[in-house]
């Protein structure tokens, strides 16, 4: 645009400040600049988090995970042990809202039972006369809560007299998804004490060879070396099968989950020895030297900040990795075995070839498997990309 004072071909004026620039001078900063730069540290990391939609999504999607196996009685239509003779290998039933155009609500159809006697097997067909409301808030199986506190209040239940089998039956007349609900439980918090206990020992004992180098660092190298020698997967097979049979289910999920906890944690501890043998070569390093800071302040609150992204990243990217450690050893049957219930102990039925073909739904405990895995993953990404909100 040109100054209507202006001859054509004339230059427009130009102004310039000869005033020094301060980037950092609250005159010269906008709002949004203030803001930014006198934010703490965690609120820069939420801020970026934040614009990672799929992390954020992935971290909501797995704290309703945890949530619902904290009250998975509550949510499960059915007891852990409830069976159903009568409706042996049923399949699932659809949840519907109309019938023949009318508005009715949540309900299934009832089963029309019959044996094939040609080929022995069960046949399952919906009858659209056994209209089967699902009901709300309601009693139904009695449960311990937590093995702790009695009760038979459930989310959801069958219509009285009816079934309510969403996701299928197994061999025994068991509800499906009712298993599937509390194996959660199991297989979730067997995925955060391994990881725990791999996190501990990989910090500890790779801060130790990073920091002190020497033998401490050739000694701990052999071990890593050592354990990673071993075909993984026949190396926890091994152990699993070490463990007494006279144990409790309690004890076999302790020794399961210290079995992970142990074997996973060399590729934790060598990135960690990587990055303080570099990191203790800095200056600031030096100085808190000097200055008298003990070898554990050292690496606890100078070293091991310079990565924390690192660190997170290895800690959401290892609970997936456990619990498919526990999944893929409870399916081979050497791992968590029945009374127990988690999503390898559910797999573990569906091996045969036959049953899968005939039974697909006995299947379903992988959908959960993959989307909490899948979940894990991209939340450690978006994780690791907060932790350096200055990079």
């Amino acid at each position: 645009m040109t100054d209507r004072n202006l001859r054509p071909g004339e230059p427009l004026p130009h102004y310039v400040n000869e005033a020094p620039f301060d980037p950092y001078r609250a005159d010269t900063l906008t709002p949004e600049q203030e803001r930014y730069y006198q934010a703490s540290e965690w609120r820069i990391m939420w801020w970026k988090f934040r614009r990672h939609r799929v992390a954020v999504w992935s971290g909501a999607f797995l704290l309703a995970i945890y949530f619902a196996i904290v009250i998975c009685e509550f949510l499960a239509p059915y007891n852990l042990h409830s069976r159903d003779t009568g409706h042996i290998y049923a399949p699932p039933q659809t949840l519907h809202l109309f019938h023949e155009g009318e508005f009715i609500g949540p309900f299934v159809y009832g089963f029309d039972f019959k044996l094939n006697m040609e080929t022995l097997a069960r046949e399952y067909v919906p009858n659209p006369e056994k209209i089967q409301r699902v009901r709300f808030f309601c009693r139904g199986d009695a449960y311990e809560f937590w093995g702790v506190i009695p009760g038979d209040v459930h989310l959801f239940c069958p219509a009285e007299g009816g079934t309510l089998f969403l996701f299928g039956t197994d061999r025994l007349g068991r509800d499906m998804l009712s298993r599937i609900l509390y194996g959660a439980r199991i297989s979730l918090s067997l995925g955060f004490i391994a990881v725990a206990i791999s996190f501990v020992l990989g910090v500890i004992i790779g801060g130790a060879a990073g920091y002190y180098g020497g033998w401490v660092d050739a000694i701990v190298l052999r071990v890593i070396e050592l354990i990673r020698s071993f075909p993984e997967l026949p190396l926890f097979m091994t152990l699993s099968a070490l463990l007494p049979v006279t144990w409790s289910p309690i004890g076999v999920f302790v020794g399961i989950s210290v079995i992970i906890g142990f074997l996973d944690w060399p590729g934790l501890g060598r990135a960690v020895r990587a990055k303080i043998l570099s990191l203790r070569e800095e200056d600031f390093t030096t100085a808190a030297q000097l200055m008298g800071a003990s070898p554990r302040r050292i690496i606890g609150r100078h070293l091991l900040p310079s990565f924390t992204s690192h660190l997170i990243a290895s800690v959401t990217l290892s609970i997936p990795t456990a619990i498919l450690g526990e999944t893929a050893l409870s399916f081979l049957g050497i791992g968590l075995r029945p009374p127990v219930t988690s999503w390898g102990v559910l797999l573990n039925e569906a091996q045969d070839l036959n049953i899968v073909e005939l039974y697909p739904w006995l299947m379903l405990p992988v959908v959960p498997l993959f989307l909490v895995v899948l979940a894990f993953n991209f939340l450690g990404d978006g994780l690791r990309d907060a932790a350096d909100p200055y990079r």
